[in-house]
């Protein structure tokens, strides 16, 4: 069994947060017949719906993306630090995972949901393995240069939605296998844009991971707080905007304007978020239960992923649950929290049993090549 003197905490209560935000923002994709604004969130809702609507733009969305990224180019450099080999023996051995990372996001969208977000991560990993030998001013160049096509797929993606509307009825269809055909053409779309969104995250994530910003945290208290209190006010100051326009609060011809700068502000979020979880643990001794299930549920991260997905399909989708054309955005998040609340519950079973994720264990055992 894992425990702190071998695991570093930080990493891991960051990852089970992460996925809080992650359950958070995908759960109100299932519902459909419904007029949607910038971020697909109804906005014909109630009252209250409008106003999860406009607590989740600020605090969630485009924000749990970035943390998700950020870790996992973190999870790339200790992955790297652990091999003995020589570098093109440990770039075989990352590019591999992440084919593997691709597989388990094709499968996640052809059976569950068009919003995969692994497979981001698998042409990150593929495409940006040898950011992991440039030198410091190397990868925050590169960071910085990466704002400008990031900033102009959310122009274009602004502007289209401002003329055409949001999307809607992305799980609206009757029968699975409409459903899986639209999922698939859906994904295919969808996973080259995400990829832009991830690089900026990524490369960062690897630069934090050289300081051991989060496996070392007692030793970078001032820098984690800064990150911390600035990524999140201006997460916040940058959301606030979209987040009154998609809760049918302020109306005016600041739309796209406004959604790019949410996107951006996101980045900052999801890193002050991250860096939150450093501090948390920096001045944790010794974790109590309630942090102890949390991290475990980042530890075991895909499986609780996956499986929020599962129970979204159950509940939600048309010819099973069928409840995404009943309930508004407040029910869809209520829904998301015991979900993500019973992924953690789950996952400390597994920890007090001595097991990992199932789906980490089919990962580690595709990537690592059996011993002779």
């Amino acid at each position: 069994m894992l425990t702190r003197t071998r695991r570093a905490l930080a990493p891991d209560l960051a990852r089970g947060a992460m996925l809080l935000l992650i359950a958070l923002a995908h759960a109100h994709m299932y519902l459909s017949g419904h007029p949607t604004g910038f971020r697909s969130y109804a906005t014909n809702g109630s009252p209250l719906d409008l106003l999860v609507t406009a607590i989740q733009v600020t605090l969630v969305d485009g924000r749990a993306m970035p943390m998700f990224a950020a870790l996992f180019g973190y999870g790339f450099v200790q992955i790297a630090n652990k091999q003995t080999g020589e570098w093109p023996t440990i770039r075989k051995l990352l590019r591999r995972r992440s084919l593997w990372l691709l597989a388990f996001g094709a499968a996640h969208a052809l059976l569950l949901f068009f919003g995969d977000i692994l497979a981001a991560y698998g042409l990150a990993g593929l495409l940006l393995v040898n950011v992991l030998r440039w030198r410091d001013r190397a990868l925050l160049t590169f960071a910085a240069a990466a704002l400008i096509p990031l900033a102009t797929v959310m122009t274009f993606n602004a502007m289209r939605i401002a003329e055409f509307g949001g999307a809607s009825n992305m799980a609206a269809a009757e029968d699975p296998l409409t459903a899986l055909a639209e999922r698939l053409a859906m994904w295919g779309v969808l996973t080259p844009l995400l990829l832009i969104d991830v690089v900026v995250p990524f490369v960062l994530g690897v630069w934090a991971a050289r300081r051991k910003l989060l496996t070392e945290p007692d030793r970078h208290l001032n820098t984690l707080r800064t990150t911390s209190v600035t990524g999140i006010a201006v997460a916040i100051a940058g959301g606030l905007p979209l987040a009154l326009i998609d809760a049918q609060v302020w109306h005016n011809a600041l739309e796209v304007p406004a959604y790019v700068v949410h996107g951006l502000t996101g980045l900052a979020g999801g890193l002050g978020y991250a860096a939150l979880m450093g501090l948390i643990a920096a001045h944790t001794t010794t974790p109590g239960p309630v942090l102890t299930a949390l991290a475990a549920c980042g530890q075991r991260s895909m499986t609780c992923y996956l499986l929020q997905s599962v129970v979204f399909v159950a509940v939600f989708v048309p010819y099973a649950g069928g409840l995404g054309t009943k309930l508004g955005t407040a029910e869809a998040s209520a829904i998301a929290i015991c979900t993500w609340l019973a992924t953690v519950v789950f996952a400390e079973a597994l920890r007090r049993q001595g097991k990992q994720g199932p789906a980490e264990t089919l990962l580690r055992q595709l990537t690592y090549k059996p011993r002779p």
